[in-house]
C-alpha cells in the first residue's frame, strides 16, 4: 500500500476519522474529571555504617552495605512497618501507596507515599522515614545494649505537593488521540481489504480484464433527467458519453461492430440509461442508429425516451406484428427504436430464437449500429442469449456497488458462450473537479444518486 492509497482512504473515512477523535477526546475529559486526584510525596534516607575505628562512615565507604540496600528497601513496603503508621487503617492498601525507589551507586533510598490528599501523603511519608530508621536501629544491633551495624538517616523530608501526579487531562488527551487515529485508521484499513466493490477504472480493468471505454458520472439531477439532450448536451455527462463513443469507434478499426449488448452484472447499475444515452450520442453524430429494448423482464427504455411500449420486439418474435410497424423514430437526432413489447412468460427462449437472429440480421443489414438493452447477465440468462448472436458486449459496473467477483462470474459468463467482450464502463462515479474536462462549460460537484 502506497502513500497516495493512504490519503486516499484518509479523505474517503474523514468522517470516521473525526468522529473517533471526538470520541476519544470527550472520553478522556470524562476519566479525567471523574479521577480522584493523587499526590506524592518523597523522603529520602542515607544509610551508614561503623568502621573499625567505631566511627560512621558514609555508605559509599562501605561497599557491602551498598549492595543491601536493596534489601533495605523491601522492608519499607513490610506489614511490620506499615503496621505502625496505619493508625488502624487498611495495611494492605497503604502498602500497594508506597514504593521503596533505591538510587544506584549509592546508600540513598528514597520513599514515595500517594493518597489522595497532599497533607496526609506528607504526613505518611515523614512518619515512614522515621520508623523505618527506629526498625532499622532495632534489628541491626546483634543485643540490645550493643551499637547497631547500620544507622538510618533522613536526608530529606517529605514536603506537602503542590501539584497531583495524576490525572493528567493534556496527557490523557494525547494518549486518546493517539488511540482514537490508530483504531480509525485500521478500520478503514480493515474496510478498505473487507470492501471488494468497484471504485477505480483500474481495479475494473484489472479485473474484467478488458478495457475501459468509458467513465461516466453522477449529475445532480439525473433522476429526473436521464438522458444527456437537455442544454444542448453541454454537461460533463455529455462529454463522457463522447468519450465512450469515440472509444467505442476504434474498438475495431477492420472489423467494426454493429450490434452492441449493453448489460451489467445486477439490477439498478444504469445499463438503460448507458444503452440510451450512448444510442443517442451515435445517433447526433450521423449514424444510423436502432435502440432494441432487449430486457423483456423490466423494460425502462420507454420509460426514459417517453414512448409508447406496448407494442414491439416479442410482438414480432411471435409474430403478431411486422418489424416496420413497431420501429419508431426519436427525437431530433431521427433515433430509431424498438420497444420491448409486451412481457412475455419465456423471455430467454424468445431472445435466444431463430426469430430474433431474423430480426437482428435485418436490423444490422438496415443500420449502422444496434444497441440491445439487455437485461442483468448473473439474475438470468437473457443477456447471455443476446451476446452469443451480437458482435460484442458492453459491460456496465457500478462505482460502490459492483463487486469485483461478480464482474468476474460477468466475464467467465461470457466467455464461456464465447462472447466478446468489447470493454467496461464504469458508470456513477462521483464527479469532482479536475475529474472530468469541458470547454465552454462549467463543471460542477455532484451529488451521487441512482437511475
Amino acid at each position: 500500500m502506497d502513500l497516495l492509497h493512504c490519503m486516499r482512504l484518509v479523505r474517503r473515512g474523514w468522517l470516521l476519522i473525526l468522529l473517533s477523535l471526538i470520541i476519544g477526546v470527550a472520553s478522556a475529559l470524562v476519566v479525567s474529571a471523574n479521577t480522584p486526584p493523587k499526590y506524592v510525596a518523597t523522603t529520602t534516607m542515607l544509610f551508614s555504617s561503623y568502621d573499625k575505628q567505631g566511627s560512621l562512615s558514609p555508605a559509599y565507604q562501605a561497599g557491602a552495605l551498598s549492595q543491601g540496600v536493596q534489601s533495605y528497601a523491601s522492608l519499607l513496603t513490610s506489614r511490620r512497618l506499615v503496621s505502625r503508621i496505619a493508625a488502624g487503617e487498611d495495611v494492605q492498601g497503604l502498602q500497594a501507596n508506597i514504593t521503596a525507589e533505591p538510587i544506584p551507586g549509592t546508600v540513598l533510598l528514597r520513599a514515595k507515599v500517594s493518597d489522595h490528599d497532599p497533607e496526609r501523603a506528607a504526613l505518611l511519608a515523614n512518619n515512614l522515614g522515621s520508623e523505618f530508621s527506629r526498625m532499622i536501629d532495632q534489628i541491626e544491633r546483634s543485643t540490645p545494649d550493643s551499637r547497631p551495624a547500620v544507622k538510618v538517616t533522613i536526608v530529606d523530608r517529605a514536603e506537602v505537593p503542590e501539584e497531583p501526579v495524576s490525572p493528567r487531562p493534556l496527557l490523557n488527551i494525547a494518549i486518546a488521540v493517539i488511540i482514537a487515529l490508530l483504531v480509525a485508521f485500521s478500520s478503514l484499513l480493515l474496510w478498505d481489504r473487507l470492501d471488494t466493490t468497484i471504485k477505480t477504472s483500474e481495479a475494473l480493468q484489472q479485473t474484467s480484464k478488458s478495457s475501459i471505454l468509458g467513465v461516466i458520472g453522477y449529475e445532480r439531477d439525473a433522476r429526473r433527467h436521464p438522458l444527456i439532450v437537455r442544454d444542448q448536451g453541454r454537461s460533463s455527462r455529455s462529454e463522457a458519453f463522447r468519450s465512450l463513443r469515440t472509444n467505442l469507434q476504434f474498438i475495431g478499426v477492420d472489423k467494426q461492430p454493429k450490434s452492441l449488448v449493453v448489460t451489467s452484472c445486477l439490477p439498478s447499475e444504469g445499463k438503460s440509461s448507458v444503452s440510451a444515452n450512448l444510442a443517442i450520442t451515435l445517433a447526433q453524430a450521423g449514424w444510423r442508429v436502432i435502440l432494441v429494448d432487449g430486457d423483456l423482464r423490466r423494460p425502462r427504455i420507454p420509460d426514459y425516451l417517453g414512448i409508447e411500449g406496448s407494442a414491439g420486439l416479442t410482438d414480432v418474435l411471435i409474430e403478431k406484428a411486422r418489424l416496420g410497424d413497431v420501429i419508431q423514430t426519436w427525437g431530433q437526432q431521427n433515433l430509431a427504436v424498438l420497444p420491448s413489447g409486451q412481457i412475455p412468460p419465456n423471455p430467454s427462449e424468445l431472445l435466444g430464437s431463430h426469430g430474433m437472429r431474423s430480426v437482428l440480421a435485418q436490423l444490422t443489414g438496415d443500420y449502422d449500429m444496434v444497441i440491445i438493452d439487455a437485461p442483468p447477465l448473473l439474475p438470468v440468462t437473457d443477456a447471455a442469449a443476446l451476446a452469443a448472436i451480437c458482435d460484442g458486449a458492453l459491460l456496465v459496473a457500478r462505482y460502490g456497488k459492483t463487486r469485483r467477483e461478480q464482474v468476474t462470474r460477468a466475464t467467465e459468463l461470457l466467455s464461456s458462450i464465447s462472447a466478446r467482450l468489447l470493454g467496461t464502463v464504469l458508470n456513477f462515479t462521483p464527479a469532482r473537479r479536475g475529474h472530468y474536462y469541458g470547454y465552454g462549460y462549467e463543471s460542477e460537484v455532484k451529488t451521487p444518486l441512482s437511475v
